[in-house]
């Protein structure tokens, strides 16, 4: 049974772990893109964020 607190309490500390954005740093994103300076593959991996997102 403890194992699967012990699961439980990881999953639930893994989820908290979501990183938020200011607006600013959104839009520097953005506009990083839209440089087409790198690819958005390797912006996204820059600053650690889905392709999707």
């Amino acid at each position: 049974m403890s194992k699967k607190k012990n699961t439980s309490s990881l999953i639930s500390e893994l989820k908290k772990t979501r990183r938020n954005y200011a607006s600013e740093e959104k839009i520097r994103i953005v506009i990083d893109g839209m440089l087409g300076e790198s690819t958005i593959a390797e912006l996204c991996r820059k600053k650690g964020i889905a392709q999707a997102l």
